[in-house]
């Protein structure tokens, strides 16, 4: 994981934004890894809004949110659900805040992911929203934006006989991660 970008502190005392952050995840590990980082430093209450293309690494990045909250192992996305919650495995803290987690891609509004009753759950537990903004920014005052751009890669395809074979170095490209705090709640939080 390599930090792109020098934090940026809001000056705009008026500006919900806090600060942002760009880093580049050059693997799936380096992606999970972040995603351990940012479930370290977050507590119930805590609203994150993934953003990306399929195969952007959000349930990769939510994965290590999971697993840096303490929660059990067997995160996937909850595309045919909508939303499931992993309940906290950590004795080290009661308030051990389970993960809430959302696919907001088939809901058409916000109002349609407040019938969801989400915001109800936010005082036991950190909720990671795919595919959520402009539908969950009105679940908290605070919350982290985050957006994950997955670059367009060329394939070097060729036809042997009948069957398509791609080179072996049209591995995967490193994600753009790109993180906004906004709210009162991130003013004295960032990440390491």
């Amino acid at each position: 994981m390599t930090n792109t970008h020098t934090d940026q502190t809001s000056t705009d005392e008026s500006s919900p934004e806090q600060w942002s952050q760009e880093l580049t995840a050059e693997t799936a590990e380096d992606m999970h890894a972040l995603g351990v980082q940012l479930g370290k430093l977050l507590v119930s209450g805590d609203v994150l809004i993934l953003t990306g293309p399929l195969g952007a690494g959000k349930t990769t990045l939510t994965q290590g949110i999971g697993e840096g909250l303490g929660v059990r192992s067997g995160i996937i996305s909850p595309t045919f659900v909508l939303a499931r919650v992993h309940p906290s495995e950590r004795t080290d803290a009661s308030d051990a805040p389970a993960l809430i987690h959302v696919d907001a891609y088939r809901l058409n509004s916000a109002e349609e992911l407040t019938d969801l009753d989400i915001d109800s759950q936010l005082e036991s537990g950190v909720v990671v929203v795919e595919w959520g903004r402009g539908k969950a920014e009105q679940l908290s005052d605070s919350y982290l934006d985050i957006e994950l751009v997955r670059p367009e890669i060329e394939l070097d395809a060729t036809v042997e006989g009948e069957i398509l074979s791609f080179e072996d170095d049209a591995a995967e490209p490193a994600r753009a991660v790109s993180i906004r705090a906004v709210g009162p709640a991130w003013a004295t939080r960032r990440l390491g």
